[in-house]
């Protein structure tokens, strides 16, 4: 009975920099910081922060004047900006660059007077930050989902448009909305290269390999997680049995009855930690052979965090 890793799997550098950029915070400001919304969307992460001190808040208003406020790594709208800039809070931005990526790309269409139309999940926070970008009192920004939303979609068929995308939506799905866009619409264009981010890619073709191979797979990832909900939809589009927990509590015994290989993958928001508790759970089960990685995409990108924020420890005299 094997168990084997996807690779990549868990944090990418957007969730590894805003996650550090909130460590560092505690240590340098020593006060009381705030996060508007989850910083990324993870339970454990969050949990531990909380530990630390960090509050977490959906409403800029909930935070005293002159406080430090950190926006999450999904990006936050103009007027939630301005909100913050009247409370006159200390600003600490932790959006993934790739979000802001999308956010100038929306931001130079409304400036620009393109109507423009935004591939995503209603209600998602990267997509109301985003959606947000856009504030152009002439034209519209439209939120379409799937294919059935593009034939619904009541604009002129020469109209010149532009689309983005949330950075975390299935790959196979969203390429076919693009195509139905392009069918639909003469005059319409999309980012120069693609905004779905590379991790979120990565981690797709990952799971697609694993499937290949198991007969199970263990998706790590909070249930408000993209990603991590993409990765589970995409694994069972495979056909292979799969199950997305939270932690190894979520695990039930019965699902790998007459399974031998179990594969494992992790959303971006997921710390490794949770990928170890999982496989020691498994080995009480049984599966006790050294675990085994497939080969997959090397992710070398790094995102640096701003110069203000970098904790240097002071050495004691």
């Amino acid at each position: 009975m094997n168990i084997i890793l996807a690779n990549p799997r868990g944090f990418c550098a957007g969730v590894k920099r805003a996650i550090l950029m909130v460590e560092n915070a505690l240590k340098i400001y020593k006060k009381t910081i705030y996060v508007q919304h989850e910083l990324v969307h993870n339970q454990y992460v969050i949990e531990k922060l909380r530990q630390k001190g960090v509050v977490f808040v959906e409403n800029i208003a909930d935070i005293p004047n002159n406080s430090i406020v950190v926006f999450s790594a999904h990006g936050v709208s103009k007027k939630i900006k301005k909100k913050a800039i009247k409370k006159k809070l200390t600003i600490l931005n932790a959006t993934c660059p790739l979000v802001t990526k999308v956010h100038l790309e929306v931001s130079k269409s409304s400036k620009k007077n393109i109507e423009t139309i935004l591939i995503g999940h209603k209600g998602h926070p990267e997509v109301i930050g985003t959606i947000g970008q856009y504030d152009n009192k002439k034209e519209k920004i439209h939120l379409i989902e799937s294919i059935e939303d593009v034939n619904k979609l009541s604009i002129k068929i020469d109209k010149k448009l532009k689309f983005f995308t949330q950075t975390t939506l299935s790959i196979k799905k969203t390429q076919s909305i693009i195509l139905a866009l392009k069918k639909k619409f003469l005059n319409i264009s999309g980012p120069k290269k693609e905004d779905i981010c590379y991790a979120t890619t990565n981690r797709q073709n990952a799971i697609i390999k694993l499937s290949k191979i198991t007969d199970i797979i263990l998706v790590i990832g909070s249930k408000n997680s993209s990603n991590s909900n993409r990765l589970a939809e995409l694994g069972k589009e495979t056909g292979v049995f799969t199950k997305q927990i939270e932690s190894f509590s979520d695990i039930r015994n019965e699902w790998f009855k007459n399974k031998k290989n179990i594969g494992i993958t992790a959303g971006a928001s997921a710390p490794d930690i949770l990928v170890k508790q999982v496989i020691k759970y498994l080995k009480t089960l049984g599966f006790n052979n050294p675990p085994k990685e497939i080969l997959g995409d090397k992710e070398k990108t790094i995102f640096k965090i701003p110069k203000n924020l970098i904790y240097v420890k002071k050495l004691e005299k």
